[in-house]
């Protein structure tokens, strides 16, 4: 099982300075939220076309979307980048949407694979969506450390 913490930092280098510590971005002081199997590759980028309404192709190739941060070598821990339109898109979603969200994005082979049902989904978009606000209005960014 893939742990997938997400959380804001001011920038790329203080994000990937988490990988060198043992507790992560939590132990770093970062505002984290921890998850279970959300990958912030393909299922973030499904929910961000989700989201912003286009194609999965157009949300995985937006800057920053997914983007290595730390060294490919690692073998325990990896940082990621979410993109800003996703993080503005978290930050501006209105609890119907988010609802509606949660119903399609449960519905992608990554998340049914992973055993997320709708409700499920909806924790997780209500937790990042707190987590793209705060981010926003002290004008971090999100990052996502995926570790084994």
């Amino acid at each position: 099982m893939t742990m997938c913490d997400y959380f804001s930092a001011t920038d790329d280098q203080a994000a990937i300075a988490v990988v060198e510590r043992s507790g992560g971005p939590a132990e770093a002081g970062h505002d984290v939220v921890f998850l279970k199997n959300i990958d912030p590759v393909v299922a973030v980028a499904q929910l961000e076309a989700i989201l912003t309404d286009c194609s999965y192709e157009e949300a995985s190739r937006r800057p920053r979307s997914g983007q290595l941060l730390s060294s490919p070598e690692s073998d325990t821990s990896l940082v990621f980048c979410l993109s800003d339109t996703l993080a503005e898109a978290l930050a501006a979603a209105a609890p119907a949407d988010l609802a509606r969200a949660a119903e399609s994005w449960s519905m992608t082979a990554e998340l049914q694979h992973c055993q997320v049902d709708a409700l499920a989904a909806l924790g997780v978009l209500e937790a990042l969506v707190s987590l793209a606000q705060r981010a926003g209005a002290t004008g971090l960014r999100l990052y996502c450390q995926w570790s084994l």
